[in-house]
Order: structure tokens, then C-alpha cells, then sequence
């Protein structure tokens, strides 16, 4: 798999440190992540302390993992915090669990959250 090129103006060090950044944004452990990648916590470790590169193939899983663009993970801006976090970690697990069922399924859940959510409100 081809590795980014050093032309590109991004050191291994400055990869791992923004998606360290958006990793704890998303208030996630290495180990949540590495999971979503179908990698091994110690290889997401590497990375984020720029020990290890990654290919162009990862770039575009690991912001699939973070949900956000190759752009936000590769850009020279630091992350801003701006995207919604959330303070109920057991919530945002679930909700990560949830994106990773067929479509069908998520539909399914959501009509069930919003039935429950009308009689609350």
C-alpha cells in the first residue's frame, strides 16, 4: 500500500497528533477505535505517537471510524472541537455500535428512539 509521500508537508508526528485529537473528541479510547479499524490497539498507539505511518487506505478508514473528512484529518488547521461531543460515554457507545448495523437496522432503532421520545416529551 503506498505510504504518503514526504512532499506532502505531513510528518508521521503530526498525523498522529491530530487524530489523537479527533480520537478524544470524540471522547473514544485507542481501543474503541482499533476495534472499529479491525487493527490492534498497540498499532493505533504507534501511529498517534508518529512512530508509524499510515497509507492512504487507512487515512480514509480512520475518518470513516471519527466521521469526518480526509480533509479534517489531514489538514494543517488543528481540529477545533466545533463537531457535537458528547458528556454520557455509555450514550456515544451505543451510538457507535448502532452506525456500525446494516441500514435497515438503524432505521429500525431510530422509529423506536423517536416512538419513545414523543410519549416523553
Amino acid at each position: 500500500m503506498p505510504r504518503l509521500a514526504k512532499h506532502a508537508g505531513l510528518s508521521k508526528k503530526d498525523i498522529g497528533q491530530r487524530l489523537k485529537a479527533l480520537r478524544q473528541e470524540r471522547r473514544m479510547t485507542q481501543v474503541e477505535l482499533a476495534k472499529a479499524l479491525g487493527t490492534h490497539q498497540a498499532s493505533l498507539s504507534q501511529i498517534e505517537r508518529g512512530t508509524r505511518g499510515v497509507s492512504l487506505h487507512q487515512v480514509v478508514k480512520l475518518a470513516r471510524a471519527l466521521r469526518v473528512s480526509t480533509d479534517r484529518l489531514l489538514s494543517a488547521g488543528k481540529t477545533n472541537g466545533t463537531e457535537p461531543t458528547s458528556r454520557n460515554e455509555r450514550l456515544m457507545r451505543r451510538v457507535r455500535r448502532i452506525e456500525q448495523l446494516p441500514k435497515e437496522r438503524q432505521e429500525a432503532i431510530i422509529k423506536m428512539l423517536d416512538v419513545f421520545l414523543q410519549t416523553q416529551g
